[in-house]
Order: C-alpha cells, then sequence, then structure tokens
C-alpha cells in the first residue's frame, strides 16, 4: 500500500474501497471481502445508508482498529451547530467504533460552517482523526481554509481521466488540503472500461483499463475510492503497486482531460435545483 501524509500529519492510504450505491444488506459482505483483499481504507457517508453494514463487517473483520482508516460524511440535513454533532455520535454507532479516521462534510450547501464548527469540535475531542470537505469547488475551498480554525485535511471530488481536475488540484495542494477523487473509473461514463487509449496502454504492462486509471490518479497524488461489488475485480483494481507508467503514457492520459464534470455537475443550475429539493426531503441522522 502507497500512503500520503495529511496536513497533521495522519497517514491516509492511497487507495480504498467505497460504498456508494450499495444497499447496507449487500454491504457487509462487500466490505468483509474488500478487507480480506488487502484494503484498509473504507469510505461511506451518512447519506448511503450502509454505515451499519460497514460496522458490522469491520467488527467481525479480525483486523485491528488500529490498521483500517475509516471515513464517514456528514449529509447536509445534518448541518448546523449540534446538528453535525448529534449526526458524527450516530455515526459512530452505526459503524461500531469510538473514532472515525475521517470525517467530511458531503456537500458545499446548506449551513455548513455550523456543521464544519461540529467537525472542529469532534475534531478537538477525539472522535475523529482528521477532517475534511467533499465536492467544494476551487473557490469554496479556499472560503473554508481562510476562515475555518482547523483547516480541512482532504477535499473528495468527482475526478477521473476525463475530467483531472487540474485547477482545484493546484489549489488544494497550495492549502496543503488532500484530493481524493469520487468516481474514479467516471461510473463507466464515456465508454471508460472499453477507451481505447487506456486498453493500449494497459496491454503494454498486461493490466486493465481500470488498473491503468488508478495508477495515473495516484501518480498525480490523488487518494482514489474505487467500487466493486465483485471480489475478484476487488482484487484487480488493488493490484496497482508493482507498476509505474510512462513519461509517454502519462502524456496520453493528460490529453483526454475534457475538463467538465460527466457524472454530476455541481456547477449546472438544474442539477443544483434537483439536489436541493432532494435535500429538504433527506431524512436526519438517527
Amino acid at each position: 500500500m502507497e500512503y500520503t501524509t495529511l496536513s497533521n500529519g495522519v497517514q491516509m492510504p492511497m487507495l480504498g474501497y467505497g460504498v456508494f450505491q450499495i444497499d447496507n444488506a449487500q454491504t457487509e459482505a462487500c466490505v468483509a471481502d474488500a478487507i480480506d483483499c488487502g484494503y484498509r481504507l473504507i469510505d461511506t457517508a451518512q447519506a448511503y445508508g450502509n454505515e451499519e453494514g460497514v460496522g458490522a463487517a469491520i467488527a467481525k473483520s479480525g483486523v485491528s482498529r488500529d490498521e483500517l482508516f475509516i471515513t464517514s460524511k456528514v449529509w447536509v440535513s445534518n448541518y448546523g451547530d449540534g446538528n453535525a454533532m448529534r449526526s458524527i455520535d450516530a455515526s459512530l454507532r452505526k459503524l461500531e467504533t469510538d473514532h472515525l479516521d475521517l470525517m467530511l462534510l458531503h456537500q458545499a450547501y446548506g449551513d455548513y460552517y455550523g456543521a464544519y464548527r461540529d467537525l472542529e469540535k469532534a475534531y478537538e475531542q477525539g472522535k475523529v482523526r482528521a477532517i475534511g470537505v467533499s465536492n467544494f469547488d476551487a473557490n469554496r475551498i479556499l472560503d473554508i481554509c481562510t476562515f475555518a480554525k482547523v483547516k480541512p485535511m482532504v477535499n473528495q471530488i468527482e475526478t477521473h481521466v476525463y475530467w483531472q481536475q487540474r485547477e482545484n488540484h493546484e489549489v488544494m495542494q497550495k492549502l496543503g488540503v488532500a484530493h481524493e477523487a469520487w468516481g474514479p473509473f467516471a461510473e463507466g461514463a464515456n465508454g471508460f472500461f472499453g477507451d481505447p487509449t487506456l486498453t493500449a496502454i494497459g496491454q503494454k504492462y498486461g493490466r486493465g483499463v481500470g488498473q491503468v486509471a488508478l495508477r495515473y490518479l495516484m501518480d498525480l497524488g490523488v487518494i482514489v475510492i474505487p467500487k466493486s461489488t465483485h471480489k475478484e475485480r476487488m482484487a484487480q483494481n488493488i493490484d496497482v503497486f508493482d507498476f509505474r507508467l510512462s513519461d509517454e503514457d502519462r502524456r496520453q492520459i493528460a490529453a483526454m482531460d475534457a475538463n467538465r464534470s460527466i457524472i454530476f455537475d455541481h456547477r449546472n443550475p438544474k442539477v443544483v435545483a434537483g439536489l436541493m429539493n432532494w435535500f429538504e426531503n433527506a431524512p436526519k441522522q438517527a
């Protein structure tokens, strides 16, 4: 495994397992398989509705808690002073742990300042080892880093070969905020798994398209959390530490960057309006 050192000195794996869109009933078995394959970073969220499944898998894994890096995210309906802290406590209960390794704010909407103050308190109280945000663009990350008492250590944003987030990456580097990718496989969009450039590069190393994409992002210093419900694919996704891409490979993949979202565009007013409607009806953490 390769690691990055967060701004507070905490070591975070560069590759982990994400459980977005895996239902709670299936999550326990999937996380158990991931841990068995060697994953130690597990990424969930209150909005995913599967923290209990993650917690059950961790409790039964036989792996020391100190060896695991568990991330969750506070959902917007739980934002605000006090509300976020109550939701963090609920997440800890569901995950069957006395601390989280990383807690993020899931979106840059609503009272995210109040929620972030609760993150800072949770960090000071030892409930979380590191704090950060998700889906914050360059302007929002500059804002929170300027005015927060404890700067976010991670920003998790849509990042893949078709949107490499170069501007945001540069801003985060200057601020000391680690860049974490959600959707590193572009959720299969743009014919990702049959992409001719990635396929040709992979054939040189006897590797699959996904492995090439993960290796490329990690070489840029981006933390990745691929998802699969199939154990053989999980094993393939984590098998990326014994090969390196050439400079020419990286130039070809860099040229694939369309510099736009292809999964969920937070800059599109229609998309954001739909998200706001969802916020209004979302349940609070309990």
